[in-house]
């Protein structure tokens, strides 16, 4: 096991079986390209290691370039322009061996196909180390592949998490742990923030409020809250990736921890989107949004006695109390089905004593 920045990665490919991917790819590259003189592409940072292992068993004669992939913008109507960064010779009419680390999307594949046919090269090939049939969805074939791998985040052998692990002469792969994190809905004066105090300290778990995230960050004038209150100003909705990216600061300020309960956050299906994939990022997920249920009218008299000592003028005027509680109900009813097809939603009553309520909320988490 090791831990690169606030991750844990364990042990996933030896050595050994890497070498003998290398080998099995070197071999038929030697066969195809016997007495052909290639060009070999190493596509950079990721592939240095698995390029000279491939390069230094290639048997003739043969030329190297390590690249990188970069972009300028070009005339307004070519926009951004892709190109070859580091690239010193003329690639016309040549046989060119395209080196990856590893390939998912297909992105960069897609990329190099389009400049390589620009400069006019003989006929190229792509070869590989590692390959995510599961994520792969481009139609440019690879044509040597070292293994196939299931798609896990991985490091070592070239690949890096944020800066580190390149240099790792075996491949690990993110540790998965088993956190619970909980996306807490409720309409205005259902007790959502009482449980998710309640809740934070019965399961150890880390409350994360949009809006305490917000107030923190412009308050302290970061450079994410300087970003988001610009938006403020103008009287403009703050982008999600401002957002998303306030959230990431804060889940990587608590590594290691049981899990989250996001409160506030996500509004949207896009936002739902955008927090599962920072959540998968850190080898987790969201367990379940649940989402306590009180009835209209409770909650309208809820507010209207809360009004009296809380000083809020929105909670002592009833026709904005209706409207904040419209507003929640069209708000969350996209992500509801959101959750529900992901079998991850769960409607909690709302009703009864403090006890009462974390009682049933916590029979959902405990069943998860």
């Amino acid at each position: 096991m090791i831990q690169l920045h606030d991750l844990k990665f364990e042990p996933f490919i030896s050595e050994e079986r890497i070498i003998k991917a290398i080998e099995q790819i070197s071999n038929k590259i030697n066969t195809e390209y016997n007495g052909k003189n290639p060009v070999f592409l190493g596509v950079l940072n990721g592939a240095f290691l698995v390029a000279s292992e491939i390069i230094k068993r290639f048997e003739g004669d043969c030329e190297v370039s390590f690249v990188k992939l970069g972009s300028y913008l070009g005339t307004e109507t070519s926009g951004n322009v892709q190109t070859l960064l580091g690239l010193t010779q003329s690639l016309k009419d040549r046989h060119v061996i395209v080196i990856e680390d590893i390939v998912d999307t297909g992105n960069t594949l897609e990329a190099l196909n389009t400049i390589l046919v620009e400069k006019e090269v003989k006929d190229f090939k792509i070869a590989s180390l590692f390959f995510k049939p599961e994520a792969y969805k481009k139609k440019h074939p690879v044509d040597y592949i070292g293994m196939e791998i299931p798609n896990d985040f991985i490091v070592g052998f070239g690949l890096d998490y944020d800066g580190l692990g390149r240099n790792l002469t075996q491949v690990y792969k993110l540790k998965k742990q088993k956190m619970t994190n909980l996306v807490l809905f409720g309409p205005p004066g259902a007790g959502k923030g009482t449980q998710a105090n309640v809740l934070k300290d019965k399961y150890k778990l880390i409350h994360i409020s949009t809006g305490d995230v917000f107030r923190y960050n412009i308050k302290n004038e970061t450079e994410l809250g300087v970003h988001a209150k610009s938006f403020m100003d103008q009287g403009k909705l703050v982008p999600d990736d401002v957002t998303i990216a306030m959230l990431a600061a804060e889940v990587d300020k608590n590594a290691g921890v049981n899990g989250f309960i996001f409160d506030g956050f996500p509004r949207t299906a896009a936002q739902a989107e955008a927090l599962s994939i920072l959540l998968k990022d850190k080898g987790t997920d969201v367990s379940a949004m649940i989402a306590l249920e009180v009835d209209d009218e409770i909650l309208v008299q809820r507010l209207l006695e809360r009004g009296k000592t809380s000083g809020r003028p929105d909670d002592a005027d009833e026709s904005i109390i209706r409207n904040r509680i419209k507003v929640y109900y069209e708000e969350t009813a996209i992500l509801k089905q959101f959750y529900l097809k992901e079998d991850k939603y769960f409607g909690v009553d709302g009703v009864g004593t403090i006890e009462e309520i974390t009682h049933r909320i916590s029979s959902v988490i405990d069943s998860l």
